[in-house]
């Protein structure tokens, strides 16, 4: 009883000289943990966000910068005891760097993806730099907290924490649906370093500035200032810098790039205007030099028998299309994009639309912006045709779109009789990614013929002619083709034939509750 009523009466007289009474005092702090919390998770989702357009894989980069981050967090509060002497002057230090760090970290890592190839470990770095600067902020908040009015342990806690918490959830919020929309990565994470930088320093250097020598007020605020300055000035000039290092990433001229909402959309083209390629996520989509040969062996080998209602399932930028189009008994064509910026840049750019023939405004075609899988599930009509022409599995939201569900939801929209052409991969450089493919299409009730193609920008290139259960469909071409500038039936019978470093191998089918990612790094398939 005497301890408790002690606290009380040390709980009259603020230990330190505020300008504003206890009660706003605390809110100000509260309200520093709360923006500083959203800020902090900010960064963690910006960074899972880069390595996930870069590399793809969204799972491994969600969990290395997770991971390091938190181990990194309790480093850091641990290395923040010997601080807690003067908890605002190093309060206001730890935020003006963790507002440079987090604030410049998706530009300093986009620079080390592009100019020195050097991702991985400069994310690791970053990645702990940010996890310990963060775990150093609560015991030096608690401290502060404390100093404003002392209390129990365990109630300035759930304060704390509370507000730490809700401005987590706040910052993952505002991630998807106001900051990428609004400003972008790179811009929208410097601008959340200057808010940071702002909240963070401003109020503990305005709140505690009575318990601060001049030199203890000067650093921080003459740090502020810099941090400022950086981030102003790279935010003027990320534009720039974008362009420099986008451009260091491909080896033409760029003369289309964007972010739509699901990807980066980039085309380049030869000065002399030989080849112009699309590249969606830095991955190759086509090279105008040879994707003639990539589309004719796509589609025309599942032409060989009834044709008037085809089902495209991707392909926006309308190649595909040109080839179907030019069989006069084509009735109908359904094309299933996810994105409406890659048709509405297939529909508008002169480079493209040269290429595809304005396929996309035929009066045959109906263009549809849907997930196919989400699609293929809602779907109620059959088709004589359906050709898969999806980017590589090379993320858990690609997967899913190479898995036996998939392939369950595609037979059940085949016709009587119908066929279908899946896109693989390389049996060459992903050998047992393309034969997965294959086991997928079996434990969905399909038979199926491999064969490969050497495409020269992609290297060796298969694909798998399926129909439902029956005998296994001859890959050949119809007999009312159109004139082919590659394909033919010397070609296809070549294209039948799998070497030894590209036969069969036994491997797992991806599914969606194991699916599997291919690496490009090592050629493997990845499973989960």
């Amino acid at each position: 009883m005497e301890q408790q009523q002690h606290e009380r009466e040390a709980g009259d007289t603020p230990p330190v000289r505020l300008p504003v009474s206890t009660r706003a005092a605390r809110w100000l702090v509260l309200t520093a943990v709360f923006v500083c919390a959203a800020c902090g998770l900010l960064y963690e989702l910006a960074l899972v966000a880069l390595g996930s357009y870069l590399l793809g894989d969204t799972i491994v980069q969600a969990s290395v910068v997770l991971s390091v981050m938190v181990f990194a967090m309790g480093a850091g509060s641990l290395l923040s005891k010997r601080l807690t002497d003067r908890p605002a002057f190093w309060f206001a230090i730890i935020e003006g760097v963790l507002s440079l760090v987090g604030g410049m970290s998706v530009l300093v890592l986009y620079a080390a993806f592009a100019w020195y190839s050097l991702y991985q470990p400069a994310m690791v770095a970053v990645s702990f730099t940010i996890g310990a600067l963060i775990g150093a902020e609560i015991p030096l908040l608690m401290t502060l907290i404390q100093r404003i009015r002392r209390q129990e342990a365990a109630s300035a806690a759930a304060d704390l924490f509370a507000a730490d918490y809700v401005g987590g959830l706040v910052g993952g919020l505002a991630f998807p649906f106001a900051l990428l929309p609004l400003f972008g990565l790179l811009r929208g994470t410097l601008l959340i370093g200057a808010v940071n930088a702002v909240v963070g320093v401003l109020v503990v250097l305005w709140l505690f500035r009575g318990s601060l020598s001049r030199r203890g007020r000067v650093l921080p605020a003459v740090g502020l200032a810099l941090v400022l300055a950086v981030l102003a000035s790279a935010f003027l000039l990320s534009g720039k810098f974008e362009v420099s290092a986008r451009q260091a990433l491909y080896r033409d001229p760029v003369v289309h790039a964007q972010r739509s909402e699901y990807q980066e959309i980039v085309v380049t083209r030869k000065p002399d205007g030989s080849d112009t390629r699309l590249f969606l996520d830095g991955d190759l989509q086509f090279s105008s030099l040879d994707e003639y040969r990539y589309h004719e062996a796509l589609v025309h080998p599942a032409m060989n028998g009834p044709h008037g209602e085809v089902l495209v399932l991707g392909g926006g930028d309308g190649l595909a299309l040109r080839e179907i189009l030019d069989y006069d008994d084509v009735e109908h064509v359904t094309l299933v994009e996810l994105d409406p910026a890659v048709t509405r840049l297939a529909r508008s750019m002169p480079e493209l639309t040269g290429l595809n023939g304005d396929s996309l405004d035929d009066d045959r075609v109906d263009v549809v912006h849907a997930d196919a899988f989400n699609w293929l599930r809602d779907n109620g009509d059959r088709f004589d045709v359906v050709l898969a022409d999806m980017p590589d599995p090379d993320s858990v939201s690609t997967a899913k779109l190479y898995s036996t569900e998939f392939y369950t939801l595609a037979r059940n929209a085949v016709a009587e009789g119908g066929r279908m052409t899946v896109q693989a991969g390389s049996p060459y450089f992903a050998r047992e990614a393309f034969w997965s493919v294959g086991q997928g299409l079996d434990d969905a009730g399909w038979e199926r013929t491999p064969y490969n193609v050497d495409v020269p920008s992609f290297g060796n290139w298969g694909f798998f002619l399926a129909q439902p259960r029956g005998d296994a469909p001859e890959v050949a071409l119809p007999d009312s083709h159109p004139r082919l500038r590659f394909l033919d039936e010397r070609t296809l019978a070549a294209a039948r034939v799998f070497p030894k470093d590209r036969r069969a191998t036994e491997t797992e089918a991806s599914s969606l509750l194991s699916p599997r990612i291919l690496d490009y790094e090592r050629g493997a398939w990845q499973g989960y």
